[in-house]
């Protein structure tokens, strides 16, 4: 039993960093390893499609640097040691 549930957390290994990091092409990572996952080829082309996709960030997710942003996106802040 512990055999089938880590061989399926190894197959959607690439869909499960893609959801993790919220890349824009999550569900197309899925989808390519769910149905060419098991030629080994199709694996690994949704393992670097979710290791090298960027992260999505959207309106109101993530990191916000706009007007009346904080000391925390100031690229010089950490370096400052305050």
């Amino acid at each position: 039993m512990h055999f089938l549930i880590f061989g399926f957390a190894l197959y959607f290994l690439p869909a499960i960093i893609a959801a993790v990091r919220h890349t824009h092409n999550a569900t197309g990572i899925l989808l390519l390893n769910l149905f060419l996952g098991w030629t080994m080829i199709g694996w690994f082309v949704a393992l670097l499609m979710a290791i090298f996709s960027r992260p999505y960030y959207g309106p109101n997710w993530g990191p916000y640097c706009g007007p009346g942003r904080g000391p925390y996106c100031d690229p010089y802040y950490y370096r400052r040691g305050w």
